[in-house]
């Protein structure tokens, strides 16, 4: 199992469609249990379905620096905390994309969407200085 979700976590680099259903089943490395193995074989079959998605980089003139988010509020049933996901495009390309667990819990999905854009604008700003 713990081989199974650290070469799918590997993959996840060019395969961004997997990376939430990964870092799902990679919370269960200790203990899985038979959902937990099933869940990584309906990861490897959507994989062997769709083996043409992954990342593109097109010529592009337009050189804008975009970013977007989102989050869920208290995603985690267990612990209550809230998930953020992040993709940032420069042009029509994807330079970077991010889906982590909030380190708080959060009191309203207000906070919870404030807390995601504040993730998402850190790392627009990173990238920003870094070009």
């Amino acid at each position: 199992y713990r081989g199974m979700v650290g070469s799918l976590l590997y993959l996840t680099m060019s395969r961004l469609d997997i990376m939430f259903s990964v870092c799902v089943c990679a919370r269960f490395q200790v203990r899985p249990k038979e959902v937990h193995l099933q869940a990584i074989k309906r990861i490897l079959r959507y994989l062997k379905g769709t083996p043409n998605l992954g990342i593109s980089f097109y010529r592009s003139h337009n050189f804008s620096l975009l970013g977007y988010c989102d989050a869920d509020y208290a995603g985690d049933k267990w612990e209550r905390k809230s998930t953020s996901e992040g993709c940032h495009f420069l042009g029509r390309c994807l330079a970077s994309w991010t889906s982590k667990r909030q380190s708080t819990i959060a009191l309203s999905t207000c906070e919870v969407e404030y807390v995601a854009a504040g993730q998402c604008l850190t790392q627009l700003l990173w990238i920003k200085q870094t070009l």
